[in-house]
């Protein structure tokens, strides 16, 4: 998810029907500029090289949302007659034109979380968040959590770890039907993973600050950025 004000001009975006290392190219009805939908960034055009800044968004079900946000807003579009895309979701293709760059540290389809801070990416994988849901880390000289829904949806979320000038260690706590829990080892405060709000302890009423993170398939990462870094290695 990204900002639409660029320079002072707020710019409307559609799909250009073209794809740039097998991700969605979208264009800007205002300069006709072609923006990477993973890089954020227009890569043919007037605007070439501007950056869109890039907003923190989750990924998870309806009823998750629904939970956490009861008062959220829903953007209603015509939901298809069928699954477009499950033939290819459990299928062995990689994108249209296969993998740009080759790199076995993960299967090409593998489901990454990908984060970038201070121009260093690092991609999280799902299949080793589900075994270690919660996990501190520094990137860009940013402290971070990254913390795994399994059971609700499959959501990875990304907060910063500093709170009032604190670097914070998170654990898990539980995982209840309906969210899951943290604690900081510093003041046993309790954390809801999801929403990053302070429940109960000395920092109640805090809340982490969520950083930006892209869910994507391994090929499309590492195809845009090929020196990332890779959580477990």
């Amino acid at each position: 998810m990204y900002a639409r004000e660029v320079n002072g001009r707020v710019l409307d975006f559609g799909v250009s029907g073209k794809l740039y290392r097998n991700v969605l190219v979208m264009f800007d009805r205002q300069t006709g500029s072609l923006w990477s939908q993973l890089l954020g960034q227009a890569i043919v055009g007037p605007l070439t090289g501007t950056r869109l800044i890039m907003l923190p968004a989750t990924v998870m079900t309806w009823g998750a949302w629904r939970r956490e946000h009861p008062d959220g807003l829903l953007l209603r579009k015509e939901e298809p007659s069928k699954a477009t895309y499950a033939s290819y979701w459990n299928s062995g293709t990689v994108g249209v034109a296969g993998e740009t760059l080759e790199d076995p540290r993960l299967l090409a389809k593998q489901y990454v979380v990908g984060v970038r801070i201070a121009d260093q990416p690092k991609a999280y994988p799902y299949a080793r968040l589900s075994t270690q849901p919660v996990v501190n880390d520094t990137l860009g000289g940013t402290p971070l959590v990254a913390v795994f829904d399994e059971v609700h949806g499959g959501a990875g979320i990304v907060f910063s770890r500093q709170v009032q000038d604190r670097t914070l260690t998170f654990a898990l706590q539980q995982t209840t039907e309906t969210t899951v829990l943290l604690t900081d080892e510093e003041t046993g405060t309790l954390w809801h993973g999801l929403t990053g709000d302070a429940l109960e302890g000395p920092l109640a009423g805090q809340r982490l600050r969520q950083l930006p993170a892209t869910d994507s398939f391994w090929f499309g990462w590492k195809d845009h950025f090929p020196n990332t870094a890779v959580w477990g290695e």
